[in-house]
């Protein structure tokens, strides 16, 4: 999707976008969740935590991502702040695609998978309208940016 950028906005060094992600996990934890969620509104994405399942240790792993609501599904980037690297978070739902997600109004049983042709575009699109440059941002990841659909299940994890 960044075939209309050559250059990438400008971004802060990587230890400040680890140092974000660290304090905005630990407001979370600390304030027992009361701060650090919350839902979309319209123009401006919401914070939802995600619980996934290592790949390789098996443990459970939480990380804050944003995303919008699409219909019932939950729709976020696998970006992990613009790096290369894919996030270790969407690396462990390809494994284990069953996981919750919690909202500021509770938790939701859901079903990860990859949006795929028209329906990435029109989802991507979405996130263009939130202002984001996320065209520009996705120069720095030259194998794509997964569009994450976080679909409503039933049934234990």
């Amino acid at each position: 999707m960044a075939d209309t950028h050559e250059r990438s906005p400008r971004l802060p060094p990587r230890f400040v976008i680890r140092g974000f992600w660290l304090f905005h996990r630990a407001v979370h934890r600390i304030t027992g969740g009361r701060r650090g969620l919350w839902p979309p509104r319209p123009g401006k994405w919401g914070a939802m935590r995600l619980i996934t399942v290592g790949r390789r240790s098996g443990k459970e792993r939480s990380a804050i991502l944003g995303y919008y609501e699409d219909g019932a599904n939950l729709v976020t980037l696998a970006m992990n702040g613009w790096a290369e690297a894919e996030p270790a978070w969407w690396l462990n739902l390809q494994e284990n695609p069953d996981t919750t997600v919690y909202l500021v109004d509770g938790p939701r049983a859901v079903r990860a998978r990859a949006a795929q042709g028209d329906e990435h575009t029109r989802l991507w699109k979405r996130w263009r309208d939130f202002g984001d440059d996320v065209d520009g941002y996705a120069v720095r990841r030259p194998s794509g940016t997964a569009v994450v659909v976080l679909e409503p299940r039933t049934g234990p994890r």
